[in-house]
């Protein structure tokens, strides 16, 4: 299976996993952080980004999801590496920690923790999103040049869309219309929950960071995840949307170095109770 990636860095591996219609540019607000202390690999899923669709057609579940990017991963040559990602390269994540296959799992807003009238809320949000990504190219290009349309288009994903410049706003557009995988990943995702249980046994660092400001699952299903995987550490994330690496990328590099063990851990320090650290 053909999969596009970029790849930097030396040291112990981390590969990072983009959510539903994106890409793995959606990584670089903090590629470089990471690539000072990791060899780091982020991929386009199967069927987004650079990534065909496979010949066989797109997984039809998570475990079919799952059993593709193991062998993606040996084939690379990479023995247990750590991992990280967010929605549903969160959800995979959770699920190759619990297989035992990665070193550490860092997950943010991880899909599966879902009611099933949240679930079909959060689809609905982003099938709205690809819908507007087939106005004509040309037309986005010169919108997108507007921060307040960037703003209002990107709202959903990031707290702060001002951020996003135009044409990486117009890259991740561009890169939800044309990702071929979006329909087939939506529909497995009507039976999808993650199940703590086959975390428990594994003990593999895991860390799970929800931004305070997602609009997409809600920071209220950290709450699910906290009381179903009693030995993770999870972390909110102040003034972080959907995915954080935009709205707060040192935030987000440095959880992500503290579960692979490259830089020592922050003691907490929100006495409001913004963080909550859990002991793996």
């Amino acid at each position: 299976m053909g999969v596009h990636f970029r790849r930097a860095g030396s040291g112990e591996p981390l590969v990072l996993i983009h959510g539903i219609g994106h890409r793995h540019q959606a990584w670089e607000p903090v590629f470089d952080r990471l690539a000072a202390h990791h060899e780091v690999i982020a991929l386009d899923l199967p069927g987004f980004g650079g990534s065909p669709v496979p010949d066989g057609g797109m997984p039809v579940d998570m475990a079919a999801t799952v059993a593709a990017v193991l062998p993606v991963l040996s084939g690379w040559g990479l023995d247990r590496p750590h991992v990280a990602g967010y929605s549903l390269g969160g959800a995979i994540s959770l699920e190759l920690a619990a297989t035992g296959a990665v070193a550490s799992a860092t997950a943010f807003s991880p899909a599966g923790f879902f009611t099933p009238a949240e679930r079909r809320r959060a689809l609905a949000i982003l099938t709205m999103l690809r819908a507007n990504s087939y106005l004509p190219t040309p037309i986005m290009r010169v919108a997108l040049r507007s921060a307040y349309l960037r703003a209002l288009c990107f709202a959903p994903l990031v707290a702060h869309p001002r951020l996003l410049d135009a044409e990486r706003a117009l890259g991740d557009a561009l890169a939800l219309r044309r990702g071929l995988g979006f329909s087939a990943v939506a529909r497995a995702a009507r039976d999808y929950r993650f199940d703590g249980l086959r975390l428990s046994d594994a003990t593999v660092p895991v860390t799970i960071g929800w931004g305070d400001c997602d609009r997409i699952f809600g920071v209220h299903q950290a709450e699910r995840a906290r009381a179903g995987l009693p030995a993770a550490r999870v972390v909110t994330l102040p003034g972080c949307g959907h995915v954080p690496m935009s709205d707060d990328p040192d935030l987000v590099a440095a959880l992500i170095l503290e579960t692979t063990g490259a830089v020592p851990r922050a003691e907490p320090s929100d006495p409001a109770g913004q963080e909550h650290h859990f002991t793996n």
